[in-house]
């Protein structure tokens, strides 16, 4: 194998190591991130609660005006029933009294619905609340946790870093720009190895005669379907 071709793997090699990391850190942060949302939406329905419980005891406060007027006609109506002289007038009168009783029942009937479904609405909050505090807590140590398990990832990544600096000063810079685009573009992975004439990259077939310039060792080449760059390291070489 020429030495492009070991610098390449060696950079490679970190530079998954790195991904490696990257992600490990992600997904630590990741964690974190989703209790976090989860304790914003926990406290978004808090809200939505109070604001439920806002709205009905606006419409009990209306209902309890209400059935106030009411009464206070139905007294009115029953005063004039002292008053008036003829059936007819008598029984317009009644009519209202009673209208005005069905009113003021439906209206206290709806009130103490109201009032149960606040109460019910406010032993929500209460456990939500509950609720609330105790993931609170957990997220507090768990953010603590991750920061301590970052801490030290990033220590590694450092290391990783600084290696491979030095292992890209090794390779000719127009080799290393289009190395770094390979992997941006190819999911991570821009140098690979052919096995029985299969790029281990895109998995297909490239042509014999250039499997077989591949074969000598003392060059690499492009895939000619995924462009990434292929060499050739016998399995005994793997080892």
């Amino acid at each position: 194998m020429n030495e492009v071709i070991a610098q390449l793997i060696s950079l490679q090699q970190i530079d998954l190591q790195l991904d490696t990391i990257d992600n490990a850190i992600k997904q630590e942060q990741d964690s974190v991130d989703q209790k976090g949302a989860m304790l914003s939406q926990r406290e978004s329905d808090i809200e939505d609660l109070r604001e439920q419980i806002n709205a009905l005891e606006n419409e009990r406060r209306t209902l309890d005006l209400e059935m106030s007027e009411e009464l206070a006609h139905v007294k009115s109506r029953q005063s004039k029933m002292m008053q008036v002289q003829t059936g007819r007038e008598q029984t317009a009168i009644l009519k209202e009294i009673e209208d005005g009783k069905r009113n003021i029942k439906e209206k206290e009937d709806k009130t103490v619905a109201i009032m149960e479904e606040v109460e019910s609405l406010t032993a929500q909050i209460t456990r939500q609340q509950e609720l609330l505090k105790e993931e609170t807590k957990s997220l507090a140590a768990e953010t603590s946790k991750a920061k301590e398990t970052i801490k030290g990832i990033n220590k590694n990544k450092q290391e990783q870093d600084s290696k491979r600096k030095q292992h890209a000063k090794a390779v000719e810079e127009k080799l290393l720009n289009k190395y770094n685009i390979l992997r941006e573009r190819r999911n991570g992975l821009a140098v690979v190895n052919v096995i029985q004439g299969v790029c281990q990259g895109c998995f297909m077939s490239i042509p014999p005669q250039q499997f077989n310039t591949l074969l000598r060792g003392d060059r690499h080449l492009d895939c000619p379907i995924c462009q990434r760059i292929m060499y050739y390291q016998a399995p005994e070489d793997q080892e």
